[in-house]
C-alpha cells in the first residue's frame, strides 16, 4: 500500500528524470546500470528533486516499445537502491499494469501513464488497488508514429475535454480524485504551433482543477526555435517552464534539476 500523502497546494514541485534506458532520446545510455542509475538519482535529489520518475522505456518519437520484464528489469533494482538510500517520492513511468504493479509493491507512489490508463485495462485497478497516484497525459497515437504530421481541430479544448474525460474514468475505476495528475502531453502527438499553444493557454488546463504537470525539458520543439541541438536548450527549457508556472503548473519534468528548482522558486513567488 502507497504511504499517504498529500500535495502542497502552492508549491511548485521539481521532478527529476532518470531515464533507465539506451535509447532516450537526451539521455539514453547514461544510467543503464543499477549503481550509476542509482548514484544519478541521489545526485538528482541533492540538487532539489521533489519527485524522481524512472523510466524504462524510451517514449521519444520514433521509440519502440520493450517486454514488460524487460522494462521491470531496468527499473526495480534502480528502485529499490533508491528506496534504501532516500524517502524522496518516485514515479514510475510505465504504461503496462504488471510493472506498476511490482513498482507500488517495491516503493513507488505514482504512476506516470502516457496513455492515461488507455494501453493495459488493469492499470487502473492496480493503481486503486494500491491507493496509488497517477499522471495522465494527452497524447495523440502512439511513441513510434505521434509526430508523423499530428492534427488537431482546436488542440487547446481538445486536450482539456481528453483529460477531464480520463480523469473522470480513474475516479470511476476507484483512483482517488485528490491523487489525479494531468498532464498536456508536451511534445506527444504535437507540433510546435501546438506545443506553444498549450503553454499560452495552460490555465485552462488548470481549470479541469487537478494539479497540472507540464515535461518541456530540452524537448524538440524547443530546438525547432532557432534549430538549437538538444545540448543547447537548457535556456528554452526553463523559459518554457517559467511560463507554465506562472500560468498555474504545479510540476514541472526536467532533466536539469538544479536549474529547474531555481527557476520553480522564482516563477512560483512571481506567481504568488
Amino acid at each position: 500500500m502507497v504511504r499517504d500523502l498529500a500535495l502542497e497546494p502552492d508549491y511548485v514541485y521539481v521532478m527529476g528524470i532518470l531515464n533507465i534506458t539506451p535509447d532516450s532520446f537526451f539521455d539514453g545510455g547514461q544510467h543503464t546500470t543499477p549503481d550509476a542509475a542509482i548514484a544519478h538519482a541521489m545526485d538528482l535529489v541533492e540538487q532539489g528533486a521533489d519527485i524522481l520518475d524512472l523510466g524504462g522505456e524510451s517514449t521519444r518519437p520514433g521509440a519502440k516499445p520493450v517486454s514488460a520484464q524487460e522494462e521491470a528489469d531496468r527499473i526495480l533494482p534502480v528502485l529499490e537502491g533508491i528506496r534504501r538510500e532516500s524517502d524522496i517520492l518516485i514515479s514510475i513511468d510505465t504504461t503496462k499494469a504488471s510493472v506498476a504493479r511490482d513498482a507500488l509493491a517495491s516503493g513507488a507512489e505514482i504512476i506516470n501513464d502516457i496513455s492515461a490508463l488507455r494501453f493495459d485495462p488493469e492499470m487502473a485497478s492496480t493503481i486503486a488497488n494500491a491507493r496509488g497516484w497517477v499522471i495522465l497525459m494527452h497524447m495523440l497515437g502512439v511513441p513510434e508514429t505521434m509526430q508523423q504530421a499530428p492534427k488537431y481541430e482546436k488542440v487547446v479544448p481538445e486536450v482539456c475535454a481528453f483529460l477531464k474525460a480520463r480523469a473522470e474514468a480513474a475516479e470511476a475505476a476507484g483512483i482517488s480524485r485528490e491523487h489525479i495528475i494531468v498532464d498536456p502531453g508536451i511534445g506527444f502527438g504535437k507540433t510546435l504551433e501546438h506545443n506553444l499553444a498549450l503553454l499560452r493557454s495552460l490555465d485552462e488546463v488548470v481549470s479541469i482543477g487537478m494539479p497540472v504537470l507540464v515535461g518541456a525539458s530540452r524537448k524538440s520543439f524547443l530546438g525547432a526555435i532557432g534549430a538549437v541541438p538538444v545540448e543547447g536548450r537548457l535556456a528554452g527549457t526553463i523559459a518554457a517552464h517559467t511560463a507554465a508556472v506562472l500560468r498555474g503548473a504545479q510540476m514541472i519534468r526536467v532533466h536539469d534539476v538544479e536549474e529547474g528548482r531555481r527557476a520553480a522558486d522564482v516563477a512560483s513567488r512571481l506567481r504568488s
